[in-house]
């Protein structure tokens, strides 16, 4: 394969990376940015009452069928995929829907239901809160990303008229990340 060649075939593929990724990027810049001018979105809490004395182990292995089981009894209806805790306290999720809080305290075990704005759900998703599909997309997005970036770097590294300023650009971009994110 010839240069030109090459070129073209690494243009169509950095356009349609590029454009099979954009509406992720959206997600990510829409969520930073709103973040970054604070408004951080909200949940729309409920408690969820439940009978004294009920426990949930949430270190065991079982902790998921475990509160499956507990909202089922107390007819609470939220579907979610697993849990994540930290000591005495657990959620379920995804939490860019409807999810549950479980804190285990001195008084037993407390739970509230939240309901999540726009805004909260689409900084859920940035972080990486969303459904397991959609992490795994995410994992996808961000290895299309490196090639997408990886291989404009080699188109402009190609042309002779692209060269220099690619070069500058990227020693440019290094040095402002440096600066930037490790010196100041």
């Amino acid at each position: 394969m010839n240069p030109l060649q090459l070129r073209r075939l690494l243009i169509s593929i950095h356009l349609y990376l590029a454009a099979f990724m954009a509406p992720a990027f959206l997600v990510v810049a829409i969520s930073g940015g709103l973040y970054l001018a604070g408004v951080e979105g909200k949940t729309t809490d409920t408690p969820i009452n439940l009978p004294a004395g009920t426990t949930l182990d949430l270190t065991a292995p079982d902790a998921v069928d475990q509160a499956r089981a507990l909202l089922k009894q107390e007819g609470v209806d939220v579907s979610f995929e697993y849990l994540r805790g930290r000591g005495n306290a657990a959620m379920t999720r995804p939490t860019t829907r409807a999810h549950v809080t479980f804190e285990q305290g001195p008084e037993g075990l407390t739970a509230r239901l939240s309901q999540p704005d726009f805004a909260y759900a689409l900084m859920e998703l940035h972080k990486g809160h969303g459904p397991k599909v959609y992490r795994m997309y995410q994992i996808l997005v961000a290895a299309a990303l490196f090639f997408v970036v990886v291989g404009g770097l080699v188109v402009g590294l190609l042309a002779n008229t692209y060269r220099r300023p690619t070069i500058l650009a990227t020693v440019a971009g290094v040095a402002v990340v440096t600066l930037l994110g490790f010196i100041l």
